[in-house]
């Protein structure tokens, strides 16, 4: 909502990636970092001569573990750390994604991010209950097929909802 008071989630659309009795996990989809991903590849090592992939955009994807990379995919191919968080939508935070992307041999669609979003056991409920975020169903078209800056738009667009019209602070019926 437009009157939740941190800059990490200011406009945020961030995809919740794991919610249990324990908390939540998520990452922030529409915000830029510095990085490319020819800067992550080659902290770890991973030769990429293919500047389309290299040039590619890194994510900030929450304010925590800002060095913990994940990447979100298409379901198309095997890693050894990769969780389904929607239809459609992959998590991977094991290496040898990055190594398939580099060779060409990746997901057909994904999006790399570092750092997640994070909420203690019922810190998240309390939020959803205050008003602070609207939300909405996962959709891969929002996550690999828009520019990063209209993500929010048409997240928000799909509650029915017109941007403009939102006030800072939501009410109960």
């Amino acid at each position: 909502m437009p009157g939740l008071d941190d800059p990490n989630f200011d406009h945020g659309v961030t995809l919740m990636c794991q919610h249990n009795d324990e908390g939540a996990l998520g990452i922030t989809i529409n915000r830029h970092s510095d990085l490319t991903l020819k800067d992550v590849l080659a902290q770890l090592d991973i030769p990429c001569e293919d500047a389309s992939i290299g040039d590619r955009p890194v994510l900030a994807g929450g304010p925590v573990q800002q060095e913990r990379g994940f990447v979100l995919h298409t379901p198309d191919g095997a890693w050894e750390s990769t969780t389904e968080v929607a239809p459609g939508i992959m998590v991977t935070t094991s290496r040898d994604v990055l190594e398939a992307i580099a060779e060409h041999r990746g997901p057909e669609k994904f999006v790399v991010a570092l750092g997640y979003a994070g909420w203690s056991a019922g810190q998240l409920e309390e939020e959803l209950r205050d008003n602070a975020w609207l939300n909405t169903n996962a959709r891969s078209e929002i996550v690999f097929d828009l520019p990063i800056d209209d993500r929010w738009m048409r997240a928000v667009a799909t509650l029915g909802i017109d941007a403009a019209t939102l006030q800072p602070v939501g009410g109960h019926a």
